[in-house]
């Protein structure tokens, strides 16, 4: 069973950048499709973006051209490179394997602020 822990989020201005990872234990992570949602106060946990075993990406609406998924399966992590952030990107950020999901684990609070 993959075990999941998020790291990298923080306070940041608007406009400004953050680099979010996901290191997995298990050697399943290589073959698993990998997603980061978020979940903001008083709104739905949504998904922003999932990345395939083989890099394939799709991204929600909210943050296209803005953020960017990647992942080193050698290294065994997931990661989100977060540009141009905005206001309402304020939430905190999980990562789980998709399509099925398995246990969330604590995720990353990410502040947009000025």
């Amino acid at each position: 069973q993959v075990q999941l822990v998020e790291s990298g989020g923080g306070l940041v201005q608007p406009g400004g950048s953050l680099r979010l990872s996901c290191a997995a234990s298990g050697n399943i992570f290589r073959i698993s499709t990998m997603g980061w949602y978020r979940q903001a106060p008083g709104k739905q946990r949504e998904l922003v973006a999932k990345i395939t075993a083989g890099g394939s990406t799709n991204y929600a609406d909210s943050i296209k051209g803005r953020f960017t998924i990647s992942r080193d399966n050698a290294k065994n992590t997931l990661y989100l490179q977060m540009n141009s952030l905005k206001p309402e990107d304020t939430a905190v950020y999980y990562c789980n394997k998709a399509s099925p999901f398995g246990s969330w684990g604590q995720g990353t609070q990410v502040t947009v602020s000025s």
